[in-house]
């Protein structure tokens, strides 16, 4: 790319962050230091509280001012995120969100005694309750009606 062309390429993204809460950077080119995709004076069109992440800091990063491993908060209070193998730290927040998750869902299941009870006035049993009773009660898993299939086979 020319010179012509890297530079409205930053006046354009330069506008559009002063309408960005979160810019996540991830240029990386094999074997070579990663771009600065975005300079000092672009991060300071940040609102404060905004927040860059640079997933490009271990080579070098994308960030101007990103630091491996920290947070740095800039004089306008946008932080930069630059921590090592990013990717690494999203496992584990999803698995304790699913834990979470399938605690709350389980405790609508338990009395207070520990016993399972089956509330299907409470909406997400119901949205989620496939048979009761010996026989199918959820319409996602219910089979075609004979009218439904005539339909389809036309």
């Amino acid at each position: 790319m020319g010179e012509d062309y890297q530079r409205r390429q930053r006046e354009t993204i330069t506008a559009a962050l002063k309408r960005t809460d979160v810019v996540i950077c991830t240029a990386l080119i094999p074997g070579r230091q990663a771009p600065i995709l975005l300079t000092e004076a672009m991060v300071g069109e940040l609102a404060p509280g905004s927040v860059a992440v640079d997933l490009a800091v271990e080579s070098g990063g994308n960030v101007e001012g990103s630091r491996l491993g920290e947070i740095v908060t800039t004089p306008n209070g946008v932080k930069i995120i630059g921590y090592a193998n990013m990717a690494s730290r999203i496992p584990v927040d999803a698995s304790q969100l699913y834990a979470r998750n399938l605690l709350s869902f389980l405790t609508l299941l338990v009395d207070k005694d520990g016993k399972l009870k089956i509330d299907t006035n409470d909406e997400i049993i119901k949205a989620t309750l496939l048979t009761a009773d010996g026989a199918v009660v959820n319409p996602a898993v219910l089979p075609p009606a004979p009218a439904d299939v005539r339909a389809a086979a036309s």
